[in-house]
């Protein structure tokens, strides 16, 4: 068993550049954590201080988001940047899942909060690492085209508020995944891309899960402040979020991770309070 503190093992994740490399690590301290805690001695929590931004590797090269090339989404290279684009959040995701840990352990939380963000970076992991199995299938890789360089935006703004980040990354940034996610799958569907079908399918799936823990993460601390859930979310989102948030909205699976229409609908097209 390690003699690494959970937080240890997350800042060691986020320190690692190589995705592969970090996929690989995130999926063995996952491991290592829940063989823990099924063996009834739960690793110790512990505090760190992980880095502002996480290791990257040197490609791809990150674009503001209005430079990043658009290609047609019905050819072979539009279909080639979804997938580059499809990697490059989900690693990213795999760094806030474990930047969430490492960044808030000061923060009393029931031991099921670190089963939820453990087992969510470890399904990143996977994620991350079937998309670049589909990219390598069509002779591409991780790192080929420029990606988007405000990704991690949110964690950066969001670094002292725990409430904030809940509200800002599961509940709006991986929400959007549920309302892009089927049409993306019907774009390879089109094409005949079984792998990229799967792979899309499990993410779909599975990111219910992801934004369902930031829903239940978020109420919980709302109970604990005595603060009414929904106005405090209007509230956060608008401190923190960068833009509105776009319908169409995936009604049904929001609500199936637990996201009524009355905290995102009064969102909808509205400017934040932030340029």
């Amino acid at each position: 068993m390690s003699g690494q503190t959970l937080a240890q093992m997350a800042v060691e994740v986020l320190s690692t550049a190589d995705g592969r490399e970090k996929t690989a690590l995130s999926r063995r301290h996952a491991a290592t954590w829940f063989a823990s805690r099924d063996a009834g001695d739960p690793l110790p929590i512990g505090t760190a201080l992980p880095p502002l931004r996480p290791a990257r590797p040197d490609r791809p090269e990150l674009l503001d988001p209005r430079d990043v090339p658009r290609r047609r989404p019905g050819s072979a290279q539009g279909r080639l940047a979804i997938l580059h684009a499809v990697a490059h959040i989900e690693l990213n995701a795999v760094d806030l899942h474990w930047d969430i840990i490492a960044r808030f352990g000061h923060v009393p939380m029931p031991i099921g909060f670190y089963d939820d963000w453990v087992k969510s970076a470890d399904e990143e992991s996977k994620h991350f690492n079937l998309i670049c199995d589909c990219l390598e299938a069509h002779g591409s890789h991780y790192g080929a085209l420029p990606a988007h360089a405000g990704m991690w935006r949110a964690a950066e703004d969001t670094a002292q508020d725990l409430m904030g980040r809940l509200a800002v990354v599961p509940m709006v940034l991986e929400a959007r995944g549920l309302d892009v996610t089927p049409g993306m799958i019907e774009i390879f569907r089109k094409a005949g891309d079984t792998a990229a079908i799967e792979a899309m399918q499990v993410i779909y799936a599975e990111e219910v899960h992801h934004v369902a823990y930031g829903s239940k993460w978020f109420h919980f601390l709302c109970g604990r402040q005595n603060t009414d859930p929904t106005q405090a979310f209007h509230e956060l989102v608008r401190t923190y979020f960068h833009g509105a948030l776009k319908p169409p909205f995936n009604e049904e699976k929001r609500a199936e991770a637990g996201i009524p229409p009355d905290f995102y609908w009064p969102l909808a097209d509205q400017p934040s309070s932030k340029a």
